[in-house]
């Protein structure tokens, strides 16, 4: 097994678990992060950079974004969604 898959895995929760603090604090709401997420995916995939530049490497990239979309939408409506039923919900919806 490739040790980044883990490592990448654990980042992503790690982040998803910041986004969650981010609104118990008040410091951002689910819409705020969603438009901000939704931001970001939009560039990766139009514009990509110059080392992601074929359209499966820009979607590769979009991965993390997707995962934090549907984790902060699962967080509003106070659902803890693993990463495995994150990942299927990606592919179902690309």
């Amino acid at each position: 097994m490739n040790t980044a898959n883990p490592q990448l895995e654990g980042l992503y929760l790690a982040l998803a678990a910041i986004n969650r603090l981010l609104v118990e604090k008040g410091i951002a709401s689910h819409d705020e992060l969603r438009v901000a997420l939704q931001a970001t995916e939009s560039s990766v995939l139009a514009h990509g950079r110059i080392d992601h530049g074929s359209i499966s490497n820009r979607k590769a990239a979009a991965f993390p974004i997707r995962m934090l979309l549907l984790a902060n939408e699962a967080h509003a409506r106070g659902e803890n969604v693993g990463f495995e039923a994150l990942a299927r919900e990606i592919g179902r919806r690309t």
